[in-house]
């Protein structure tokens, strides 16, 4: 089997705008094909999106109408399915009956994801069972044994590949998903470890290093990798411009995270989770 992704600039796109949100209003058709348009004079050949609704479509329609050359991999962004008493971010005390709808909300998801790329088979090239599903800390806690589920259940109704997107460090725990996945998609955040950013790509290399030696049977991409320009745009301008100048160099697959900041992920245009973008929020570029 050859390789499944040949190598192109690949980047995290969700399109959500000032009062915009997954959980609201999506942004409009025109709005997403504007984007889409920057990305591609941009150069980019692969994009990553996190569910299957219409916000996914549109970016589907618009590729397709257009004959651009950019492929997607789209994925389902499961709720959790049991309590993670351990997650520092929220107290979840859900009932069983929350945790069952939540569970058939899903399994609803996968359904949706599985028609999606059925529709726009010349453009959705790999599809993901999850987000972040596994590790200590995670609000959206999933056991293995249900993205197993879900990955068997693609697999028998698709014929493209089928990966999960976790962090690097959090595959280990997982062997069991990754002998199933077709690919291995692995997130590496220097900025979110405390590593300075004259050693941030270095951290890359070493997880690209750490993947290949685990996992030497599995094809691996990167499908987070970023900075956040909340304290500095020198420091993300700096690591995004060394970053990119690695993956072209040695041919290495890794979406960027993000295209443009999103507003909605913070209290404040300020909040760390807002500023990944490479352009902000009015589609202008950071540096």
């Amino acid at each position: 089997m050859g390789s499944i992704f040949e190598y192109g600039k690949a980047i995290c796109y969700s399109g959500y705008r000032k009062g915009q949100s997954p959980m609201g209003e999506a942004p409009t058709k025109e709005q997403i094909a504007e984007d889409i348009k920057i990305l591609v004079d941009e150069g980019y050949k692969y994009v990553r999106m996190y569910d299957p609704n219409i916000h996914a479509r549109y970016v589907c329609e618009i590729i397709r109408e257009n004959n651009y050359d950019i492929k997607c991999i789209v994925g389902m962004d499961s709720v959790n399915e049991v309590n993670n008493k351990e997650c520092p971010f929220e107290k979840q005390e859900f009932t069983d009956e929350d945790l069952q709808a939540h569970i058939a909300r899903n399994d609803g998801e996968r359904v949706k994801l599985i028609a999606l790329a059925k529709e726009f088979s010349d453009v959705i090239i790999a599809v993901s069972v999850g987000n972040e599903n596994t590790p200590v800390w995670t609000a959206h806690k999933v056991p293995t044994e249900r993205l197993l589920h879900h990955i068997r259940e693609i697999k028998s109704q698709l014929d493209i590949p089928v990966t999960f997107c976790e962090g690097c460090s959090d595959w280990l725990n997982i062997p069991e998903v990754a002998a199933e996945v077709d690919f291995i998609s692995g997130h590496s955040y220097p900025y979110h470890c405390n590593v300075e950013v004259k050693d941030a790509v270095q951290f890359n290399r070493d997880h690209l290093k750490l993947m290949k030696e685990t996992f030497p049977d599995k094809e691996f991409i990167f499908t987070e990798m970023g900075w956040s320009s909340c304290v500095s745009l020198d420091d993300e301008s700096t690591y995004d411009d060394e970053l990119f100048a690695w993956l072209e160099e040695d041919k290495v697959v890794g979406f960027v995270f993000e295209a443009f900041d999103e507003l909605w992920k913070g209290p404040t245009p300020e909040s760390s989770e807002c500023c990944f973008g490479i352009y902000n929020e009015n589609r202008q570029r950071k540096w």
